[in-house]
């Protein structure tokens, strides 16, 4: 087997399982043998390398004592070459301990693997569609989008590293009476006058009526109604590339902007797509306006789709832009949205059934949570906002991305900024990135030393238990690749990674790479500095998924 990872063990439990059954051994149908078992690290580390509790699982379906089936697997796993030893635990749990040599090859099996350890193939062939932050392009991206700025990137390099197919996408809203608001406000600051009653105001308002005017001297001598499509378009375009180039910084990346005016109003997509639903027969007339039946699909009212008065709704264009992504080739569609977008929740799984397609597996929608920085919640309307740009610059990137990461989205986060800048080991994400500007540091030593990788890598050296532990945490990276993936969960990442320093500083402070004083370089010193180097390399696949730099010193 070689190295010996948790899924390659849960594949071998299973094979063994399933020999175990054609052999007659053990009584079960073969559809209940699971396509998976789960093996985990016991809490207890004497107690093995592996755990599982498939017998404890089966056992009732088999007609036996679960001990009794453990017992037969046990004997089976016993023969493999890599394993040392298997124990029937407790009510029928498999306790099970790998050969030095088997755990230890998986340090060589990471460094040559660099970047694609831990990628897996679990979602291949899937192709998705994420959507995330979307918003208007009448301000700066503030605290309200930040969030899903994070996590939103984070999940897509997530899913690629499970096998997809993901295409980000960034929906631009500059249709509708905002963007002639935003127009009307910008004109007004380059006149010199106060912000209309409904117009946007802020500090960025003044920058951009700079910006329009540098480009457009003559927008005050231009008719008011000219004067305001200019400064809206202008406006408009200098704001999204402002918006562009905070999440640049912020290593956020698109591979689509998507506008609602010309990709849906311009083109008659909004029109099209009400042809396709009526032909679905989801579609009727009452009171002089146009409806989408989507209490048929479990909605709390229909939807009003065209206005009496003639006027497309939001919802008929967000109808066509689900439509549009389908006919895109996007079997797969995820939203993300604030926790101020609960009610779209059902509306946009009954565009997903009016569309002809299973809102169970062809729609996925998730909600985040407000964050407080320092107490403060902000919005671009009150004029007081804390953008991201400055968020960026106040905290920095890296901070900023890994703790927002690091919570399930479906909590509200009250964060302070001083904590988060803090340069020690009470911050994750200096912990973290300490861990591994200390493997770098190690590795640098280990040259000076003479200590090379190339001269020798003996798995069976690494029998010091803080190697083991080390170890164990760098076999789970994939499994929780895996999990992070299936379960839209990008904070499992974070959290895994503050436990695999853990085991490194231990480890550290135990086990030395480079020889004291005259003691002379030997294969357990190179044999070392593999298993530093494979944690620094899934150290740094782990941060890459969170967008996360990992500094070579600190």
């Amino acid at each position: 087997m070689g190295d010996v990872n948790p899924h390659e063990l849960s594949e071998l439990i299973r094979d063994t399982l399933a020999a175990a059954v054609s052999a007659g051994e053990i009584t079960l149908d073969e559809a209940d043998i699971p396509a998976e078992v789960t093996v985990e690290r016991p809490r207890q580390r004497e107690h093995g390398d592996w755990a599982s509790n498939i017998a404890m699982r089966l056992a009732k379906k088999a007609g036996c004592a679960p001990r009794d089936m453990a017992a037969v697997l046990a004997e089976r796993l016993a023969d493999v070459e890599d394993i040392a030893s298997v124990e029937v635990a407790g009510p029928g749990f498999l306790n099970i301990r790998l050969n030095a040599d088997a755990a230890g090859e998986l340090a060589r099996t990471i460094v040559q693997s660099g970047t694609d350890y831990g990628t897996i193939d679990t979602l291949a062939g899937q192709r998705i569609n994420l959507e995330y932050i979307s918003a208007n392009p009448t301000g700066p991206l503030h605290i309200g989008h930040t969030r899903w700025a994070a996590v939103g990137d984070a999940l897509v390099r997530v899913l690629r590293a499970a096998g997809a197919e993901v295409a980000p996408e960034y929906y631009i809203n500059d249709a509708g009476v905002q963007m002639d608001r935003f127009g009307a406000s910008i004109l007004a600051r380059a006149k010199g006058e106060e912000i209309p009653e409904d117009g946007y105001p802020g500090e960025y308002v003044d920058d951009l009526a700079a910006e329009v005017l540098a480009e457009r001297p003559d927008l005050v001598d231009l008719p008011e109604d000219d004067a305001i499509a200019v400064a809206r378009q202008l406006g408009y375009q200098a704001q999204l590339q402002h918006i562009k180039d905070t999440l640049t910084d912020f290593n956020v990346h698109f591979d689509v902007w998507f506008s609602e005016k010309d990709n849906l109003h311009d083109t008659g997509a909004i029109t099209a797509a009400i042809d396709r639903l009526r032909e679905q027969g989801h579609v009727y007339e009452e009171g002089g306006a146009l409806w989408l039946r989507t209490t048929t699909f479990g909605d709390d009212k229909d939807r009003v789709l065209i206005k009496a008065d003639g006027n497309a709704t939001y919802f008929a264009a967000d109808a066509a832009y689900y439509l549009d992504k389908k006919d895109r080739g996007f079997p797969y569609k995820i939203y993300l949205f604030g926790a101020d977008h609960h009610g779209y929740v059902g509306r946009m799984k009954a565009i997903c059934a009016c569309a002809g397609d299973d809102p169970k597996t062809n729609i996925e929608i998730l909600i985040g949570q407000f964050i407080n920085i320092s107490g403060a919640r902000m919005g671009k309307r009150l004029g007081n906002v804390v953008n991201l740009h400055d968020l960026i610059e106040w905290i920095g990137a890296d901070a900023l991305r890994y703790t927002l990461a690091r919570y399930p989205t479906d909590t509200t986060l009250d964060l302070k900024a001083e904590d988060l800048k803090k340069q020690n080991n009470d911050n994750p994400v200096f912990y973290v990135q300490y861990a591994h500007a200390r493997t770098r540091n190690v590795a640098r030593n280990a040259a000076e030393h003479g200590v090379r990788r190339e001269d020798a890598f003996d798995a069976s050296l690494l029998t010091d238990p803080a190697e083991s532990e080390l170890l164990g945490k760098l076999a789970e990276y994939p499994r929780v690749v895996g999990l992070s993936a299936e379960k839209r969960e990008v904070h499992r990442i974070a959290r895994y990674l503050e436990e695999l320093s853990s085991a490194y500083h231990t480890w550290y402070g135990r086990c030395r790479v480079t020889p004291r004083g005259e003691e002379p370089v030997d294969d357990t010193h190179r044999t070392r500095l593999w298993l530093n180097d494979a944690t620094a390399q899934v150290l740094r696949n782990g941060l890459d998924i969170l967008g996360v730099s990992a500094p070579e010193q600190m």
